[in-house]
């Protein structure tokens, strides 16, 4: 290496006091649909999808039954952050080139941006019969997050990660009861997740000495760890007769050992409400408006990473966060056709302070469904945006 080259990294490295970093707070989850996550994520009180089991199982119960047999088979969803390929491209570039000038050089451009990957497979069949309703369904997803610090710690770390792959099997159950004062229905889920993930930074030698990136991240940082939760969840209409269609839903999630032995992609238990109206409107097949407040009692973490031992240990510490609009889910679906050939809706709404939006098709056997949201994977008084976008392909019918 030569001078110029020591004292350009000497200089990017002079500001560093500290060892500890934070992939900052986002919230913990296993499955984001597109469909939901373009009505601001709000689900708790609607239902009406095989993935409804990953906010409130009893809007199993939701999925119309004139459809009989629900299948989404190979149903591939992508996710990422506005500016990760093009960061991916300049790391990479920068990598290859084998000079820790210009790796340090991209990691200045892009200091404290965050990246997010998510690549998803979830296949379900769900029928909701007068009797009950029920899904089973096979996760399968990549879930792949990055900061860059162009300072790096006081051992060097520059790129940051909490990454995870991950699946297992869903399962979900729900029964409506009618009585005197509304209808009422029950949901029951159970679910079973094996996750490999990695928690840990390297540092300008790592990034430069010509190997692949992924597999240093995998020789210093895999662990592997599963869990088994079960949720349950309610689902009330008080007014039947109303026109509105007023349902006001709780759920709790993640019952039981899904921590994960405390590694990246843990998940809390958590308590969630939502209400929602569908109002009956002429022109369009269904509208619904709906809000949610999740994880009630602040389940989720912040967690700080500490890198200043040796080795391939990192240690944490996790912080409680309660964030109001971090939790706070508004959105409107509005289905323009339904028909048994092709059908349409467009979605909006207000995801943790931010608009989301999206659009979904089906034509026959053939399901797009297209989404952006933002995720605050800062919190409290730390603003730190992450715009992200969706996108899903799947056959189903």
């Amino acid at each position: 290496m030569n001078t110029k080259t020591k004292k350009i990294i000497s200089l990017a490295l002079l500001g560093a006091t500290t060892s500890l970093m934070a992939m900052y707070g986002e919230h913990a989850y296993l499955y984001k649909d597109p469909r939901i996550m373009a009505m601001g994520g709000a689900n708790v009180a609607v239902g009406g999808y095989s993935t409804s089991v990953f906010s409130n199982p009893a809007g199993l119960a939701s999925i119309k039954k004139e459809h009989g047999f629900v299948v989404d088979l190979l149903g591939i969803g992508v996710s990422s952050s506005e500016k990760t390929q093009t960061f991916v491209d300049d790391i990479n570039t920068a990598s290859d080139s084998g000079d820790d000038a210009e790796v340090v050089g991209v990691l200045q451009e892009y200091a404290g941006d965050y990246f997010h990957i998510g690549v998803d497979n979830y296949s379900a069949l769900s029928k909701n019969s007068d009797a009950f309703a029920w899904s089973v369904g096979i996760l399968a997803a990549a879930d792949i997050n990055y900061v860059t610090h162009a300072n790096g710690s006081s051992n060097g770390g520059l790129l940051e990660t909490s990454s995870r792959a991950y699946g297992g099997v869903v399962l979900g159950f729900a029964k409506p009861y009618h009585t005197k004062i509304g209808r009422l229905d029950v949901g029951f889920g159970l679910k079973y997740i094996q996750q490999t993930s990695y928690e840990g930074a390297l540092g300008v030698s790592e990034l430069t000495n010509g190997d692949d990136i992924g597999e240093q991240l995998q020789d210093k940082y895999e662990k592997t760890s599963s869990g088994m939760g079960m949720d349950i969840g309610v689902k009330y209409y008080p007014l039947q007769e109303s026109s509105w269609n007023p349902a006001i839903g709780l759920s709790v999630l993640n019952i039981g050992p899904m921590d994960m032995d405390d590694n990246y992609g843990g998940q809390p238990m958590t308590v969630n409400i939502g209400a929602s109206i569908s109002p009956d409107v002429d022109y369009v097949d269904k509208l619904v408006i709906a809000v949610d407040y999740v994880d009630l009692f602040a389940a989720n973490k912040v967690r700080l990473y500490d890198y200043n031992d040796e080795g391939n240990v990192v240690k944490y510490t996790d912080y409680s966060e309660s964030d109001f609009a971090k939790r706070l889910r508004l959105g409107v679906n509005v289905g323009l056709i339904d028909s048994t050939y092709f059908s349409t809706a467009i979605s909006g709404g207000l995801y943790q302070g931010a608009y989301t939006a999206g659009i979904d098709l089906e034509l026959t056997l053939l399901k797009l469904n297209f989404a952006t949201y933002q995720e605050q994977v800062g919190t409290g008084s730390v603003d730190i945006p992450d715009r992200r976008y969706m996108a899903k392909l799947s056959i189903g019918w």
